[in-house]
């Protein structure tokens, strides 16, 4: 029979926040595991750093200005060649549990309405699965007479009133937001945790004439920085590293405005030490709360004899900036917002390794359907990472991401940021030479060739 396809699909996973990514601090016992026995890929680009645009193209391993999705705006097309059809095609049962953000239009729900999110399924199973339970940000679930899988389990459990008031109370552009707070619900009730039962109890339940492929979406650790009490606990002392908070540098006009938009979102003007380490902290434990919830998964499948023959991928859409230039969340190409982590673990493991060529989540799609024995969904750009199991690989020349009116790229030295309709460089970085991205080279003259070369690469890519 065919492998099995377990696709691990973190929300705002930023790429370094993992032990075998040597982080100091932040327990992934399960995480680092799967890397033991895989490839860890340490240059990952997200086509896109926001939800939507970054999703629509892993599907379909298509850009996201190809698609006319570059931002979280809708124009989900279910008419769209996906990795998920081809699978479907050549025997795989598909299934998805948690977010996916599928929309056509993005229409945010009336605070009064009573809408049963349930009724998106339908959508949803139109791009390639054959199961559907959607989940989405925990704003939604803020808004009243409002009703998903998950607002039903913790009303059964009477905490949905409770719950809804917390995070109506840590909404955007409000201190709490960034600097976080402990969940007012037990671990067992927490989002991560019903996804993860979600998940065993489709695996205990399904029919094991088909091979599956499994995508378990965990909303976390997207924003609000809200940790379980568990995690929270175990982080509440951790002696956290602040970054550099030295704000991010505006080139030019073009790009100055946008940097303001997004100073604004990040309320950076509060901004300091102390508040920035509680964020920090809150984060960690969303993250091992993730990790934990996929050592459950993964013991269930060993229950049911059926690791050994599971291919295991774990990702993210993109990343977050955790302080990062005084800036909170991603919408930037920033490394801490569009660089995600990647791992791979065959059936059965192999011996560990690190892939530092640059790829992209493109590769993924194509390496689903590579897995699966399937085409590669007709249209996509992405480039099979099988090899890399087994050796080290070129890579890309380029990597490429695009939200709004602003793309990115990077070769092995240097990365680019070009508003896209004047055709204006706003940021260059010597990735080598200057890994924080603290000095904006964009202006000097001595590193007018890169900007150059650059952006002729972003604007053939575009035009393509």
């Amino acid at each position: 029979m065919k492998p099995n396809i377990l696709f691990l699909f973190a929300d705002q996973h930023r790429h370094d926040i993992l032990g075998c990514a040597g982080h100091p601090l932040v327990q992934t016992p399960h995480l680092d595991a799967i890397a033991s026995e895989g490839v860890r890929f340490t240059k990952t680009w997200c086509q896109s750093p926001i939800c939507q645009p970054s999703r629509a193209s892993v599907i379909t391993g298509r850009y996201a200005h190809e698609i006319g999705v570059i931002h979280n705006t809708g124009g989900f097309d279910p008419e769209w060649p996906t990795v998920m059809k081809q699978l479907q095609e050549v025997g795989y049962e598909t299934a998805t549990i948690g977010k996916t953000h599928y929309h056509e239009s993005y229409q945010p729900p009336k605070a009064d309405g009573d809408i049963d999110m349930r009724s998106n399924e339908g959508f949803v199973k139109s791009f390639g699965w054959d199961y559907v339970l959607e989940e989405y940000d925990k704003y939604l679930h803020a808004a009243r007479r409002l009703s998903t899988p998950y607002t039903d389990h913790l009303s059964e459990h009477g905490m949905l009133d409770e719950y809804r008031a917390q995070i109506k109370g840590a909404f955007r552009l409000t201190p709490e937001h960034w600097s976080g707070q402990t969940s007012v619900l037990p671990q067992e009730l927490d989002l991560t945790s019903f996804l993860a039962d979600e998940a065993n109890q489709w695996l205990r339940q399904r029919s094991v004439e088909k091979p599956f492929m499994l995508k378990l979406g965990f909303v976390q650790p997207h924003v609000p920085l809200i940790s379980d009490p568990v995690w929270s606990e175990y982080y509440a002392d951790a002696d956290v590293q602040v970054p550099v908070l030295n704000p991010a540098q505006a080139s030019n006009e073009h790009w100055g405005e946008y940097l303001s938009l997004l100073a604004e979102h990040s309320q950076a003007q509060m901004m300091d030490h102390d508040s920035v380490r509680a964020g920090i902290r809150q984060y960690f434990g969303m993250v091992s709360l993730v990790d934990q919830k996929v050592g459950e998964v993964l013991a269930t499948l060993d229950e049911l004899g059926q690791l050994d023959n599971t291919w295991i991928i774990y990702t993210s859409d993109h990343g977050e900036m955790l302080g990062d230039h005084k800036l909170w969340a991603k919408m930037n190409f920033y490394h801490g917002s569009v660089q995600v982590p990647l791992i791979m673990r065959p059936p059965g493991g192999v011996l560990h390794r690190e892939e530092d060529a640059l790829v992209e989540l493109t590769d993924v799609t194509a390496t689903i359907a590579d897995i699966g024995g399937a085409e590669a969904p007709a249209g996509g750009h992405g480039e099979s990472l099988l090899p890399a199991i087994e050796r080290p690989i070129v890579g890309r020349e380029f990597v490429h991401s695009r939200i709004g009116d602003f793309a990115g790229i990077r070769n092995a030295s240097h990365r680019l940021t070009m508003k896209v309709k004047n055709e204006v460089a706003c940021e260059l970085f010597n990735m080598i030479d200057d890994p924080g991205e603290l000095v904006n080279l964009v202006n000097e003259q001595s590193e007018k060739e890169s900007v150059n070369d650059l952006s002729e690469q972003l604007r053939i890519h575009l035009a393509n």
